[in-house]
């Protein structure tokens, strides 16, 4: 059942996502000053006394240069927050922003009082992997601990459930059709506009959208695997021989496209926001972390356990934000919930999008909370699964 003193969203906002190059529109803005800049604007709309504000938890996957050093705390003094706030920088992989909003909720109920939660990424300026995982450059450790690449579990995936490159392509196009109807509709009302430091406008949309991305463009790229997979191939159907052959049917049309980007949210419990006289937008009925291990298909785990938590089904979410891993993960993760492709990344996801990594899941708050408010919707659940099968999943209540 939910908790007795159930957290709440007060604010909740992101930047753009950026393409992540060096001709992108946020490249210019040093990773720390990204972040600075959504924390003040959150300052700004909802009015917080930031010293009243417990603790604060930010994502970021990549923890080196310019990113490393607790940047969550680095850019809350930055954007003039309280020096009393304490605050930590986790990794959770592609699930970080998400599971920093639940830590921070958590911190909230404790206390009974606020905490502030977010992420950050700037993959144009720090690259994936620029910290070096051990696990990327060892061969003989990534095969110890049952590392595999991404793109390569999500092929798997794929193999497993029989979704063709076709079946990928088509939600690939889906995913950039209604994030370009979407992103014509206007500025979203939890997007905040980046500017430079004289102010002028260096991105006010999402960046990564590409009209161009239709079936047939789709069809014509390569997969990122080819047949034998540097060996990973032999190794997979080792462990499962009955499939075969391990069919690769992901390119970089139907999988995620890094991004930069940043978010922040407010909480707090109800009776906190009522003393110090701020808004709620959600409540947090639920949430939880799972892992499957080998896939990327944990997501679906940690919705059932946070659904049971929330007492809720599938039929009572009205809307879902849940982060493309590869399409094949995402595909599975409709057909294993049952869920209505309708009530689905209504606006696009992350393959349209971009995947701001430690960013992201913070990102999905203020996009679901947006679109439930617009339809004037009551429950909305937001997933991310990320790497070696992590996941989150956080279900929430609008305020009406």
């Amino acid at each position: 059942m939910p908790p007795a003193n159930p957290a709440v969203v007060i604010g909740a906002l992101r930047t753009p996502r950026g393409a992540a190059k060096e001709s992108g529109a946020l490249h210019p803005v040093a990773p720390v000053e990204l972040l600075a800049g959504v924390l003040r604007a959150l300052h700004a709309r909802t009015g917080v006394d930031t010293a009243q504000v417990d603790d604060g938890v930010f994502g970021c996957v990549t923890q080196t240069g310019e990113q490393g050093g607790n940047i969550g705390k680095a850019a809350s003094l930055l954007a003039d927050w309280s020096p009393h706030l304490s605050a930590v920088t986790i990794n959770r992989y592609c699930a970080s922003g998400l599971s920093a909003v639940n830590w921070a909720a958590q911190q909230a109920r404790d206390a009974d009082g606020l905490a502030v939660a977010g992420g950050v990424e700037m993959m144009s300026r720090v690259p994936m992997f620029g910290d070096q995982p051990t696990y990327t450059i060892d061969k003989a450790l990534a095969a110890r601990i049952g590392f595999v690449p991404p793109p390569w579990s999500s092929d798997l995936v794929a193999t497993r459930e029989g979704t063709s490159r076709e079946d990928c392509d088509r939600y690939a196009a889906l995913s950039q059709s209604r994030a370009l109807a979407a992103r014509q509709r206007g500025l979203a009302p939890s997007m905040v506009p980046v500017t430079d430091a004289d102010r002028r406008m260096l991105l006010d949309h999402d960046e990564n959208i590409r009209a161009a991305n239709t079936i047939e463009k789709l069809a014509s790229l390569r997969t990122v695997y080819e047949p034998g997979a540097n060996g990973l191939d032999a190794w997979g159907l080792a462990r499962e021989p009955g499939l075969g052959e391990i069919r690769h049917v992901h390119t970089a049309g139907n999988a995620p496209c890094m991004a930069d980007g940043a978010a922040a949210v407010l909480l707090g419990t109800e009776a906190a926001a009522r003393r110090h006289g701020l808004p709620m937008r959600a409540r947090i009925l639920a949430q939880a972390e799972a892992c499957v291990p080998l896939t990327q298909t944990g997501a679906v785990e940690a919705t059932r356990k946070a659904l049971a938590r929330a007492g809720l089904g599938v039929a009572d979410i009205d809307l879902w934000e849940v982060r493309d891993s590869f399409a094949a993960i995402t595909l599975h993760y409709i057909k294993s919930l049952g869920i209505e492709l309708q009530r689905f990344n209504v606006n696009g996801s992350s393959i349209a999008l971009g995947h701001p990594m430690g960013a992201t899941g913070a990102m999905l708050v203020s996009c679901l909370l947006d679109e439930m408010e617009r339809r004037g919707l009551r429950h909305g659940v937001a997933a991310l699964p990320g790497a070696f099968g992590v996941a989150t999943a956080t279900v929430f209540e609008r305020v009406h």
